[in-house]
């Protein structure tokens, strides 16, 4: 087998099958981006590389994956912090003005080049902790350019840094205020205008909405869905963070890549994305910045058999959050995953959430070669340590 660089002497976990498929003495070989080979040392063909990484004993996981952020944005709500650290909700708050409307104007007010200057800092943090693929959203522009301004931001952030960007159209995010109250007006615009504007521009991999007491109906989002799945483009939502909608059965039954939230899910909403195979992406920035107290109901989830992602939620007023380590840490002890589901969260499961399973997230071969390189003695240091970057190489597409 000839190919461009082999990794020998590694321990692999490569997320395939059950557990985390460790393989103790590993090799993975790359060739045109892709890994050609993948296993034990031992069961390799004869292989000749271009270049060989003796990696000392060290652990090799698929390159991380954060499936839910909205790191493009202008501005920040550090102030409404402060006011929920005096007592108000994020309803509250939301309903008085801030909340989405707040970024919505500073991002409104931001040139393209300012938004994704704004937004490198955080990419690079991700970077530096083994993330090669994130998924990014729009929904701070809330109008057809801004949100397109958005999307273009996102685009770019993937072609000036080594990362892949997976950009979500969110238009469905908050009603801004020009439309005085009009949801199903705003609504009208989304799916007459937004979509298929974004769709010809070819600006998005998916749709998201915001399924809420403060966001839209399903019968809205309903809507949205629809006018997603009918110029191509898979869906997704924002469900059951704040009440019960209905939002996650309801996206099952449109077979929504994900819902993500779901602190309130119940036992009909479960069954439904079982069903479906929607994965359940959890965020638990959120849940600790919003000091809730309901968790999202883990155990019903791994009983029904649902896939269960972990993300940052990184955005500027509910989950400041650049760091997967830390969100993976949480979903541990705010969440009770084990180590397994929580490293399944952020690569297997994170590819599946951005329909991008066939690609990415597990090492074996036709894949492509994302892999993070760790010193750390057992994959459970990754979950367990807090303010700890063990990353000791990061490979993006074979590189």
């Amino acid at each position: 087998m000839r190919c461009a660089t082999r990794w020998t002497n590694a321990r692999l976990a490569t997320m395939a099958g059950d557990d985390l498929g460790v393989v103790e003495a590993g090799t993975i070989a790359a060739l045109d981006g892709r890994i050609a080979y993948a296993g034990p040392s031992a069961d390799a063909p004869p292989i000749e590389a271009d270049e060989t990484i003796d990696c000392g004993g060290r652990w090799i996981t698929p390159g991380l994956i954060d499936c839910h952020t909205h790191l493009v944005h202008a501005g920040n709500r550090a102030h409404e912090c402060a006011l929920r650290l005096e007592g108000a909700s994020y309803e509250a708050i939301a309903r008085a003005g801030g909340g989405i409307v707040s970024t919505m104007k500073a991002t409104r007010a931001a040139s393209e080049d300012a938004l994704v200057a704004s937004a490198l800092p955080r990419v690079d943090a991700l970077i530096a902790q083994g993330v090669t693929t994130v998924e990014i959203k729009s929904g701070y522009g809330l109008a057809l350019d801004d949100e397109i301004k958005m999307l273009r931001a996102a685009r770019r952030i993937g072609a000036e840094r080594p990362i892949r960007v997976s950009a979500t159209f969110l238009g469905a995010h908050a009603l801004p205020p020009e439309f005085g109250g009009d949801r199903d007006g705003y609504i009208d615009a989304v799916v007459d205008r937004m979509i298929p504007a974004v769709a010809e521009l070819g600006l998005a991999d998916a749709v998201d909405g915001f399924c809420e007491t403060i966001g839209f109906t399903p019968a809205q989002i309903a809507r949205v869905f629809d006018a997603a799945k009918a110029h191509g483009l898979p869906i997704k939502l924002h469900a059951e963070q704040i009440t019960d909608q209905g939002g996650a059965a309801l996206a099952a039954a449109h077979g929504a890549l994900s819902a993500d939230h779901l602190e309130h899910l119940d036992a009909h909403g479960v069954a439904a994305m079982a069903r479906s195979g929607t994965v359940a992406t959890l965020l638990p920035g959120a849940f600790y910045f919003l000091r809730d107290t309901r968790r999202p109901p883990v155990a019903a989830l791994r009983a029904a058999g649902v896939p269960i992602a972990l993300a940052t939620d990184c955005n500027p007023g509910t989950s400041p959050l650049t760091s997967l380590l830390l969100a993976m840490n949480m979903g541990a002890i705010l969440f009770e995953l084990t180590v397994a589901e929580v490293l399944r969260g952020v690569t297997r499961n994170a590819a599946r959430a951005l329909g991008l399973h066939n690609a990415i997230g597990t090492l074996e071969p036709g894949k492509r070669c994302d892999l993070a390189i760790w010193d750390i003695e057992t994959p459970a240091e990754l979950v367990c340590q807090i303010g700890v970057n063990p990353l000791h190489a990061r490979v993006w597409g074979g590189r």
